[in-house]
């Protein structure tokens, strides 16, 4: 890997694009103490909803746009002067539930802010925040409902598979469909448009906010059972995103997880977590065994190997 100070692009302007979600807002503090100048592009109209570390900042390198996603002049205003983009997407306030529609509504935002940035000549990098959903789901994985399924026979993932969307609207996983249809749109035109794209596909994120309605949760037992259920802490989240962008030999997809559920007592700590104050369910020696692990994040570990987290050294 590239050493940061070898580190450059056109400029250290950066855009993050939904800042005011977790991850976004969380980009934008982490980018701010590495030097960056940041334009936190918020889809939230409302001031209420947006961060007030954002809000409330006082930093001279941060600069607030109201950037509605369906409006593809706004997405530019934002991008302006900036030599790489950080995408994430968040359901709009009125539709918070990923639903058979909602891939229509992520698959035009990813269009347009794809779009947006091969016009925009300054941008050098977008790193596109995708999901693991975007990876696992396909028949060999899927026990749902299958009571012929031979685990015996499931391949290993890696970022090089994808999720089948056929699969996923037999058994309603709307935000693996989501994920997958909007992450294919985004490579599509990144790559007619040559746009410089990498993806984090990011495990479930254990954020403050994490609750039993998270969409990802959808198929949990599945993903469990098959040796796929992956959680990612929000640092390592963090580094992830900023390695991608920083290092330019980055190429292509990137799974990004730091845990593995694949036993009973991870099992419970996620369900306790999710839920405060249920009761823990009994255990018995069958619950004991561990799952094999069949999800692979070595491009990433390998890429973060001499990655300096912390504060940018000029």
């Amino acid at each position: 890997m590239a050493p940061t100070s070898d580190f450059q692009h056109s400029s250290r302007t950066v855009c993050v694009m939904d800042a005011s979600s977790c991850l976004g807002s969380s980009l934008v503090d982490r980018l701010l103490q590495r030097g960056y100048t940041v334009h936190a592009a918020l889809q939230n109209h409302c001031e209420n909803q947006s961060p007030d570390n954002i809000l409330n900042s006082g930093n001279k390198k941060l600069k607030i746009f109201n950037s509605d996603p369906f409006d593809y002049q706004s997405i530019i205003e934002a991008l302006k002067g900036c030599s790489g983009l950080f995408y994430t997407f968040e359901p709009p306030q009125d539709q918070s539930t990923y639903d058979e529609f909602m891939a229509e509504v992520e698959v035009r935002v990813a269009h347009n802010v794809l779009e947006a940035c091969a016009r925009t000549d300054t941008i050098d990098k977008v790193v596109f925040t995708s999901s693991a959903t975007a990876v696992i789901w396909k028949g060999s994985i899927g026990i749902i409902d299958d009571p012929n399924n031979n685990k015996s026979s499931l391949s290993d993932f890696d970022e090089r598979d994808w999720t089948d969307v056929t699969f996923c609207r037999k058994f309603k996983l709307w935000h693996a469909m989501s994920k997958t249809l909007a992450e294919k749109t985004a490579w599509a035109l990144a790559m007619d448009r040559e746009v410089n794209m990498v993806s984090i596909n990011s495990g479930l994120l254990l954020s403050p906010d994490l609750s039993i309605t998270n969409p990802y949760l959808k198929g949990a037992a599945e993903m469990y059972e098959d040796g796929v259920f992956v959680t990612v802490d929000l640092n390592f989240l963090l580094d992830a995103h900023i390695c991608v962008f920083e290092d330019v030999s980055s190429y292509g997809r990137y799974l990004c997880f730091n845990h593995l559920i694949n036993c009973s007592e991870d099992a419970i700590k996620l369900a306790q977590l999710l839920a405060p104050g249920s009761p823990q369910p009994p255990t018995c020696e069958q619950d004991m065994r561990m799952i094999q692990q069949r999800i692979s994040n070595k491009k990433l570990n390998k890429l973060m190997v001499d990655f300096e987290t912390g504060p940018h050294v000029e």
